[in-house]
């Protein structure tokens, strides 16, 4: 019997049987340790916003990265809404908000804010300007990440 939260198929067997699969390795955590989560969570985010095919592409894939160039933020659990970057202070799938969220501009500046797509924090030139921003408006007693409880019925 195979243990509960582990993969039944290696990467290469799966990637055997159904080429087509593109496997991102997203939420495949079979201990579900927090840390780990975060980390998975990150570099699903940061493979998307390469991969992304729209204008600002630019923009978004430079805000997730430096996002990710901040310890701080890096420690959080990542997540977007209409393409604002936001972070939780627990995994999913209930999220913990209360830190702020930033943001990308069609006009190329970048918006560090403390509601949903409001730069009230702050509009910047630069992505790394902006995630340095909103190092500083980070609660302290946000974080470290814990596992998000299952959502009630």
């Amino acid at each position: 019997m195979q243990p509960s939260g582990t993969s039944l198929l290696p990467d290469r067997d799966i990637r055997r049987a159904a080429p087509f699969a593109h496997l991102t390795g997203r939420f495949e955590v079979p201990d579900l340790d927090p840390v780990r989560l975060v980390e998975s969570e990150w570099q699903g985010m940061l493979r998307e916003a390469r991969e992304l095919e729209y204008a600002w592409q630019p923009q978004y894939q430079a805000l997730v990265e430096a996002a990710y160039a901040e310890p701080a933020l890096r420690a959080l659990y990542p997540f977007t809404s209409h393409w604002t970057l936001r972070f939780s202070s627990t995994t999913r799938p209930s999220l913990t908000l209360g830190s702020p969220c930033l943001s990308a501009g069609g006009d190329g500046t970048y918006g560090v804010g403390t509601g949903f797509i409001t730069p009230n924090l702050g509009v910047f030139t630069t992505a790394p300007q902006a995630a340095a921003s909103a190092v500083r408006h980070l609660p302290t007693d946000f974080g470290p990440v814990t596992l998000g409880r299952p959502l009630k019925a």
